[in-house]
């Protein structure tokens, strides 16, 4: 089942992000692809995804969770009235959980941790609440510990995440406007000590003007900022 003694992560564009751990477990976050202008349209989604991780409610990050899952037999992970509502949509298997939580995905533990973002989900019967903004701390079975940082900007306890998980990789949103610009994520990794930023959320939209490089010239040496476009794959 497994083609890599490694974690394979590729940057599908925006905030979507596909994660595979060594024993073959895969694991999707955020997917926004039919209407992502930077997804990677020759890129084929693994047959089996076994979950979909949603970090809050926003068209950019859910608007192809529900076909996703239900083309690929996926279990979408969520804030509980994120996920009640993905239920509404025809998806069989959800898991409503919370901040603090964790759920097992095979070789992978997902812990839903803190975000500062809004998080209305918008559909042809108006917005509708459904829950806060959150991130994932994704600790793989002889792997590394991810930290996807969803949409947010930079907060005090991104100390506490780095206490309690110490992630190796954090992917944090870098392009500014809706998110953390460069200057509050080199602050965040200065909080969350990670060997390795892979910046998201940025390039995507007129708005969203942060670059990898702005990044680079702000954290400390030791910190490795990844320099990558849509469909490459960083290993871990």
């Amino acid at each position: 089942m497994s083609s890599s003694s490694r974690t394979r992560i590729t940057w599908l564009g925006h905030a979507t992000v596909l994660i595979q751990t060594p024993k073959g477990t895969n694991i999707l976050i955020d997917p926004f692809i039919q209407n992502n202008p930077k997804y990677p349209k020759e890129f084929e989604l693994p047959s089996r995804l076994e979950a979909i991780l949603l970090t809050h409610g926003h068209g950019d990050h859910i608007s192809d969770a529900a076909s996703t899952a239900k083309k690929h037999g996926s279990k979408v992970v969520a804030i509980y009235e994120l996920a009640d509502y993905i239920a509404g949509k025809g998806v069989q298997e959800t898991a409503g959980m919370n901040l603090g939580g964790t759920v097992t995905i095979n070789d992978a533990a997902a812990t839903m941790v803190d975000a500062k973002h809004s998080s209305g989900a918008q559909d042809e019967k108006g917005v509708h609440y459904v829950g806060v903004a959150a991130g994932f701390v994704i600790s793989i079975e002889d792997g590394p510990v991810l930290y996807h940082a969803g949409d947010t900007c930079a907060f005090g306890d991104m100390k506490l995440i780095h206490e309690i998980y110490q992630p190796k990789v954090a992917m944090l949103p870098i392009g500014g406007f809706y998110t953390m610009d460069p200057k509050e994520a080199a602050f965040a990794s200065r909080l969350l000590k990670p060997e390795v930023i892979l910046p998201i959320h940025w390039g995507t939209f007129p708005p969203l003007t942060g670059t990898p490089q702005q990044v680079a010239a702000l954290v400390e040496p030791s910190v490795k900022v990844v320099s990558w476009k849509p469909g490459d794959v960083f290993e871990a």
